[in-house]
């Protein structure tokens, strides 16, 4: 017998200010469109995922060249749109880019609304005020916000926590708060370059929502030999995020993540200690969290154009 949603998410968060009730984990979308994944598994897992009880989707218009996002509009076919809060990220940096590539999104994903967009890859420190120029990514945003093709903005990084911390301060400057923001969280995460330590208080502190990725690093984190997956997970969830985002690649990953969250219950000071010295000698020079130490992980870095323009304002300072 199938288990039911209630059995598998008994407990869903509220997500930062918004009022939104999340499952404490969220399908990650890139996984959806890798070559070993076929469209039919893909569907089965969203579609599975969903009637157990996860209600966020994670997604991105540049996820294996829009495939991702193809094959979750379909998976959200005959009913299962309305069961769900659906995320997507765009790259764009200009105000042109990221309007060309929302609506790329909204036609993938078969919807006329996206409920949470985020700025992708702010990994660099000029992307913020790329971001909140006068024709910037974050005015075509909040345009379609009042249009009603999306209802939240957000932003997300892996890099650098204190990139993540100019952003907020930029976005402050511009009177805007963001909704979300993405992060990794993971066991290792808590020993270098730390977005726990660093950005999570500030977050928190602003009831912004926190969504976390990377608890595993796409299994490289696995690759240390000092943490289990489960672990991974119930590390990530005992956080005050809102959301740990999770790629699933297989019913047996899937069955995995909804185990975690079944038997997670908070953990006590000692259990986190335990974990963070088991993970303390691995983590300390970033080997395990290369998005954070390489420009593996940066696809922009690989796709410049993806981008967009630069400001105006810069361009025609530019010599001639």
């Amino acid at each position: 017998m199938a288990e039911s949603a209630a059995d598998a998410i008994a407990q869903y968060r509220v997500l930062g200010n918004t009022g939104e009730r999340v499952s404490p984990i969220g399908l990650g979308g890139w996984h959806l469109g890798l070559p070993k994944v076929d469209e039919k598994l893909s569907l089965r897992i969203v579609r599975t995922a969903i009637d157990r009880g996860v209600n966020f989707m994670d997604n991105s218009w540049d996820y294996n060249g829009g495939t991702s996002e193809i094959r979750m509009g379909k998976a959200l076919r005959d009913g299962y749109r309305d069961k769900v809060f659906l995320m997507t990220k765009i790259d764009g940096r200009s105000a042109r880019e990221a309007t060309r590539q929302l609506h790329e999104s909204l036609r993938r994903l078969q919807t006329d609304h996206i409920d949470l967009v985020q700025h992708h890859e702010v990994i660099r420190f000029e992307d913020p005020h790329r971001i909140f120029d006068a024709e910037g990514a974050n005015a075509a945003l909040v345009e379609a916000h009042a249009a009603g093709k999306i209802r939240y903005i957000g932003f997300t990084g892996h890099k650098d926590p204190r990139i993540h911390l100019h952003m907020l301060e930029v976005a402050r400057e511009h009177d805007f708060s963001f909704a979300t923001v993405q992060m990794p969280l993971n066991v290792m995460d808590a020993h270098y370059r730390s977005f726990e330590k660093l950005v999570l208080p500030e977050l928190v502190k602003h009831k912004i929502g926190v969504l976390g990725m990377k608890s595993m690093a796409n299994g490289i984190i696995l690759k240390s030999r000092t943490v289990t997956p489960v672990e991974c997970l119930h590390y990530a969830l005992n956080l005050p995020t809102s959301v740990v985002i999770t790629g699933c690649d297989s019913m047996e990953v899937l069955e995995q993540a909804l185990s975690a969250v079944s038997t997670f219950r908070p953990l006590k000071t000692a259990q986190v200690k335990a974990l963070l010295a088991k993970t303390k000698s691995a983590a300390s020079h970033g080997e395990f969290e290369p998005f954070k130490t390489s420009s593996i992980f940066d696809s922009t870095a690989t796709h410049p154009d993806w981008l967009g323009e630069e400001p105006r304002r810069v361009r025609e300072l530019m010599p001639a």
